[in-house]
């Protein structure tokens, strides 16, 4: 089964055809960038690029995108023709082409405006059920070709799983105030409680999503580390995380201390994986019990994989002020 992988030379498509290639399953990457993953180079905004690759194809997996760090330096035209029109480009030809199966990675960014709760108020528990309001173009745009897959399914029957990542990059926040009171290995350990999702895991979703597609149907999926956290706890999070955290794992300030680290004074939100886990099958490997299992070793914690491929950053610029412009 050739699985065909837009995107290819980015984070998630790179894992993916690394991991195919692993197993010695026959794969196509294509991407606007060449790269050691990417077997075509070209554009999905072109229809008829995309029905080239589409032959032979039994699975496609949609990780191509213009992401978050691109708002401030693409326009909003540049995130319909990448995001939507690109998205159907590669719906028209898959269905027309027989494809068995279709994934389209899209975003807990398409959430937005839920995720963040008014002052005083409880974390947010975001499950597939809630609804989304973009606050962004990328946000607005993920969510416009989530609707498309899903009518593509309807109208066509193509069989459509949108799996909703959380954050997995390896790059420092945006966030100044972020990035000035604690380390990339603090924050993102840290986010592994509610919010983050390591490469590994991220693959392992897509490709159980190819396999059950056909009898799924269509379905949208959150997939993010396994939290810790209940909903008895929202109230709690939100005021003092970091004592929640200790009564949960017990001897995981020693093990901050030991390192430097620090824990989050609050936490805004808690991505639930409840339902990809029991309708995929998935079983994340990577989340916070194993991150105080690492610091306890002395290893790292992030996946072999994730370190294999390390950061790519989302632009050709450097810029000073961060690893990225944030659109005011």
């Amino acid at each position: 089964m050739t699985v065909l992988v837009t995107g290819s030379a980015g984070h998630l498509g790179e894992a993916i055809i690394r991991t195919l290639r692993s197993r010695g399953a026959p794969a196509r990457g294509i991407d606007l960038k060449p790269s050691p993953f990417t077997d075509a180079v070209g554009s999905i905004v072109d229809p008829g690029f995309v029905r080239e690759q589409m032959s032979g194809v039994a699975a496609v997996i949609h990780t191509a995108t213009l992401h978050k760090p691109h708002v401030a330096t693409h326009s909003k035209q540049d995130f319909v023709d990448t995001n939507v029109t690109g998205t159907l480009n590669l719906v028209e030809a898959a269905a027309s082409a027989g494809v068995r199966s279709f994934v389209f990675t899209s975003t807990t960014s398409a959430f937005g405006s839920q995720l963040r709760p008014s002052a005083g108020q409880a974390a947010v528990w975001v499950t597939e059920d809630l609804p989304p309001v973009p606050k962004n173009i990328y946000g607005t745009t993920k969510l416009m070709a989530e609707t498309l897959c899903e009518l593509f399914h309807r109208e066509r029957g193509l069989p459509v799983v949108v799996l909703r990542t959380s954050r997995f990059f390896p790059e420092d926040d945006d966030d100044p105030a972020m990035r000035s009171a604690y380390t990339p290995e603090n924050a993102q350990a840290n986010e592994l409680l509610y919010r983050r999702l390591d490469i590994a895991d991220a693959v392992s979703a897509h490709l159980l999503a190819i396999e059950r597609a056909p009898d799924i149907g269509f379905a949208r999926y959150i997939v993010s580390a396994t939290s810790p956290f209940e909903p008895r706890h929202l109230t709690a999070l939100a005021r003092d995380a970091a004592g929640v955290v200790c009564e949960l794992f017990p001897n995981c300030g020693q093990l901050y201390a030991a390192r430097g680290w620090n824990f989050f004074p609050a936490i805004d939100r808690v991505y639930v994986n409840d339902r990809a886990r029991r309708e995929l099958g998935w079983r994340p490997e990577f989340d916070f019990a194993h991150v105080l299992r690492s610091v306890r070793e002395g290893c790292d914690f992030r996946s072999p994989l994730a370190r294999e491929i390390g950061a790519k950053g989302y632009h050709d610029t450097v810029f000073d002020d961060g690893p990225y412009p944030v659109a005011g």
